[in-house]
């Protein structure tokens, strides 16, 4: 997924640019190395605009939003890192205060009317499908923004709003039939496929020795870590029947049956006793604590982990690796038990030696060598090659591949259509496509789809008039930017 986000990048953060609007929703992602640390910071100042850290942060959180709800739970901040997503909002909150300060200069205004007629559009302002005041405060509060922030990130996206329709245009009907002939056009095609699995290499070990001081970096030990430990048993609170009741009466909606139900005080009597116990166990853990910070007392456990073996799991394991060399951190709790925990020592992870390398590179020669001799193999036979012979072949014909499955059928066709050579190959992940083009003709005209064909031809005509204005205006205001971006 990553490589295919990546090759449609551009494509996705056009789509995703003219779509955003002011955000409400579950907060601001993380931020990382990009954490200034405070509000009220400016990092960028083009024109006469200042691009505050509030405001940019905001875009992130807005293009984060939207990648994870076109592509759900394959979406993660692994990958949006990947792609560079802070650098891509970056440029974007850029790119938008250009065309602000170009409606600056037109004398375009955003009234409050505007504003009001927009904050109507929200469901979440609204209560019996009115404007509800109190609702508008409380949902900003819960998203951690106040009226100011919000209003002023809604005005700045009415006034973008319109800069656009004063560039907006309409397809013609004869544009719209002639486009929905070429998106559908269909090739005669006649493929051979190679298989990775019919290539043969030879894995000697100068070969592979060869490979390995290539890539020796790609082969590394895990990081370890020097791990000092102290477990705090439990401890029994021996809560009489008051106390019980008074707990389960403060948090009775903490003790639900499997379907959903709450428990009752005597259902819930055991969970409410270890809920007790746990809650004087952390408390000597904290005692346990502040001695061993104090220097009164000293941890007990002293062992050594690859970073994959770890005792701990889920945050505790994050917090356990984030902490500083000979920090002590706070209880935490692992496997229903206390554990006080420090690192005293971190051993960086080095390039592992061949003999305990051998079977990762042994892996990683034969793909190497068997996708070049695969690739060898295909311009070797691309002139001459007989292959199977496939008939009115358009982008939506992944039925017609028997031999792929669904996504390897849809790779191909893409990469075909977008394609210009007569005859060439595809590279999947283990195979490679030839494939000749022996007729083409235009798609027969649908009506059903001018409407899609419609939406796709004005975002492409939007797209290159918002592309060329963006670059003038780079020529007409003066960026001051204070980060530096990989994009």
């Amino acid at each position: 997924m990553i490589t295919w986000m990546q090759r449609h990048k551009k494509w996705l953060v056009i789509t995703i640019w003219i779509s955003t609007i002011a955000f409400v929703g579950a907060g601001f992602v993380g931020w990382g190395s990009y954490d200034y640390g405070k509000q009220g910071g400016v990092v960028a100042v083009v024109g006469e605009r200042e691009v505050s850290v509030e405001e940019y942060q905001r875009e992130y959180s807005n293009l984060y939003e939207q990648y994870a709800r076109i592509f759900g739970d394959a979406f993660n901040q692994e990958t949006a890192d990947k792609l560079n997503l802070k650098d891509v909002a970056y440029k974007q909150v850029l790119q938008k205060n250009l065309i602000l300060s170009y409606g600056d200069t037109l004398g375009l205004d955003v009234t409050n009317e505007d504003i009001a007629r927009e904050l109507v559009k929200y469901q979440a302002f609204l209560k019996d499908g009115k404007f509800d005041k109190p609702t508008y405060l409380k949902v900003l509060a819960q998203n951690r923004t106040t009226p100011v922030e919000f209003e002023g990130s809604l005005k700045r996206n009415i006034l973008l709003q319109k800069i656009q329709g004063l560039f907006a245009v309409q397809p013609t009907e004869v544009e719209v039939e002639n486009l929905n002939k070429l998106l559908f056009v269909q090739d005669d095609i006649t493929i051979k496929i190679l298989n990775a699995k019919d290539i043969t290499v030879d894995p000697s070990d100068e070969n592979l020795k060869s490979f390995w001081v290539k890539n020796k970096y790609a082969y590394m030990s895990e990081e370890e870590y020097v791990v000092e430990t102290t477990e705090v048993p439990t401890v029994s609170s021996n809560p009489d029947d008051a106390s019980i009741s008074s707990h389960y009466s403060k948090f009775k909606s903490d003790y639900r049956k499997a379907d959903g139900k709450l428990k009752t005080l005597e259902e819930a009597k055991a969970d409410i006793i270890k809920d007790l116990d746990r809650k004087a166990t952390k408390k000597e853990a904290l005692k346990k604590y502040l001695k061993v910070k104090k220097a009164e007392d000293k941890l007990v456990s002293t062992n050594t982990y690859k970073a994959s073996e770890l005792p701990f799991t889920g945050e505790n394991r994050t917090k356990v690796i984030s902490s500083k060399i000979g920090t002590l951190i706070k209880p935490i709790l692992e496997n229903d038990k206390y554990v006080i925990v420090k690192i005293t020592k971190k051993i960086d992870s080095t390039p592992l030696s061949f003999e305990d390398a051998k079977s990762q590179v042994l892996a990683g020669y034969t793909a190497d060598a068997k996708a070049k001799k695969l690739e060898e193999t295909a311009k070797a036979q691309l002139k001459d090659f007989k292959g199977t012979e496939i008939k009115n072949v358009s982008r939506e014909s992944i039925d017609k591949f028997k031999s792929l499955d669904p996504q390897e059928a849809a790779k191909f066709l893409s990469e075909l259509f977008a394609s210009t050579e007569k005859e060439s190959f595809v590279k999947l992940n283990d195979k490679v496509i030839l494939y000749r083009i022996d007729a083409s003709k235009l798609g027969e005209y649908d009506k059903s789809r001018d409407e899609s064909v419609r939406s796709t031809l004005v975002q492409l005509q939007d797209q290159e008039l918002m592309d060329n204005l963006i670059k003038r205006l780079e020529n007409t205001f003066e960026i001051q930017s204070s980060i530096e971006t990989k994009e």
